[in-house]
């Protein structure tokens, strides 16, 4: 059989995509900053 097609794994997409992730570099900062700016409900993906 095969699989379903999107099998959520939090770990790695916190460890990539995470708010403090975000948070720790000059980059991401500004990406938290755009995205405030814009009025997002999410900063960060959960």
């Amino acid at each position: 059989m095969k699989k379903t097609a999107f099998q959520r794994n939090r770990k790695p997409r916190k460890t990539t995509h995470g708010f403090l992730v975000r948070m720790s570099s000059p980059g991401g900062r500004n990406v938290i900053k755009r995205r405030r700016a814009k009025g997002r409900y999410r900063l960060a993906p959960v």
